[in-house]
């Protein structure tokens, strides 16, 4: 019988997510002889008694686990040599702030799989929690919006952010009695509330879920500009997909030579920024890529006097990325900051001149129980090859899958040749 382990989470006070439940433990040791070994948790969603019925272990100790897998990074003071781990290790970009995870994971011959880059071969993830960051993200904007707007369905509806609800069934329902409400009402502002979305992916996907609630009528981007909204419509949305977003600095736009060289390419999203109420940012963004929304678009917006874009739903949360202006993530404590283009300050809370920004940076761990359903029931078919593969010789005879053995940064305390251009990002952080 193989053993895999699953480490406590303890990134933060919040994070009560698991990669495996209960029942797909249960059937992985049933069906696959895999045995997971557990160590105790008073926070995690699913408690322990619930693993112990599943015929799973407690054990702090997860040494003889070969395998051992989390949610979130693992404190460099307690990772063991020579293990394989799996988890979001956030390293992939580069991020300063995990490279010495990275060094320490290669110091002691351990091998990384990061469940961002399970893919299947059209490069789609497989495993992942992005809907679920959608779902909160769009919640707890809604809660930021409800607290700057003088939408009397908004402000009076008791809209709380999302890991204050017991379930996505109760923010749901709460969500749709707002939507009804603004149906009867409307939102008293003489003209449709706007809510833009950027990104057409799995979190816009979960975010736009949320925003039906509202009984949006949806537009194109060109009819925004133009003004061509429908006029009985209180709510409206907008989805913007690339082309929206950028243009070639020469020729016409094309999405596959936008990815292939995006340094061709320059921001065009300032235009719509005037039109909009809340922006919801859902994009993938690297530095490579223009930005979304600059500083110097929204210090244009304020001096043009009385900006109506109130709110932006930052989920992506790139710190000085696609949204110059998120300069820090926030926690559930505080959802969010205000950023004031005038004077580049950026104050807790949601009063104040300029832009609330809510840049929650684990989201989906407001959804804990809905969440882990949905990640374990995606990773939960991995396993078997998972713990079953022999990571005594060369990857490429290790008997991994292609989206396990693809998703492979570190192997055996060397960093695989798809990932070799991290050794920069390492360099970098240590001069």
């Amino acid at each position: 019988m193989h053993q895999l382990g699953i480490r406590r989470e303890d990134k933060n006070l919040f994070e009560r997510r698991v990669p495996l439940t209960p029942a797909d433990v249960e059937q992985l040791r049933h069906e696959s002889n895999v045995h997971v070994v557990l160590q105790p948790s008073p926070r995690r969603v699913f408690p322990d008694q619930a693993y112990l019925e599943a015929q799973a272990g407690l054990s702090e100790d997860l040494g003889d686990c070969a395998v051992i897998m989390g949610v979130k990074e693992i404190p460099l003071a307690r990772l063991l040599g020579g293990k394989v781990y799996v988890f979001f290790s956030h390293t992939i970009k580069g991020q300063p702030h995990n490279m010495p995870l990275l060094r320490r994971l290669m110091e002691l011959g351990c091998t990384l799989i990061d469940y961002e880059r399970i893919v299947d071969d059209q490069g789609r993830r497989l495993v992942f929690f992005g809907r679920h960051a959608g779902l909160a993200g769009m919640i707890d904007t809604l809660w930021a919006l409800g607290q700057r707007s003088s939408v009397p369905a908004l402000r009076d509806g008791g809209i709380e952010p999302a890991h204050r609800y017991a379930s996505l069934a109760e923010a749901k329902a709460r969500l749709e009695q707002v939507g009804q409400a603004i149906g009867r009402e409307g939102t008293g502002l003489g003209r449709p509330l706007v809510i833009g979305f950027a990104g057409y992916g799995n979190v816009s996907s979960g975010a736009q879920e949320i925003a039906e609630l509202l009984q949006p009528v949806e537009v194109t981007p060109e009819a925004l500009l133009v003004g061509e909204l429908p006029v009985a419509a209180p709510v409206i949305k907008v989805v913007f997909h690339e082309r929206h977003m950028v243009e070639p600095l020469e020729g016409a736009f094309e999405l596959s030579d936008y990815y292939a060289r995006p340094e061709g390419y320059r921001s065009i999203f300032g235009q719509y920024l005037e039109h909009l109420d809340v922006l919801v940012n859902c994009i993938y963004w690297e530095e490579r890529y223009p930005r979304l929304v600059t500083l110097e678009q929204l210090r244009a917006l304020a001096a043009a006097g009385s900006p109506r874009l109130g709110v932006i739903g930052d989920i992506t949360c790139d710190i000085g990325g696609s949204i110059e202006a998120t300069v820090r993530a926030t926690d559930q404590t505080a959802p969010v900051f205000v950023y004031d283009p005038a004077s580049g300050s950026a104050t807790d809370g949601c009063t104040g001149p300029g832009v609330a920004i809510m840049a929650v940076d684990n989201l989906p761990a407001e959804l804990p129980r809905e969440a882990s359903e949905s990640f374990s029931a995606a990773l939960a078919p991995l396993i078997p090859a998972l713990v079953n593969a022999d990571y005594s010789g060369p990857l490429q005879a290790s008997r991994l899958p292609a989206p396990l053995r693809q998703a492979v940064i570190v192997y055996r305390g060397e960093l695989t040749p798809d990932y070799a251009y991290l050794s920069r990002h390492l360099s970098e952080v240590e001069q």
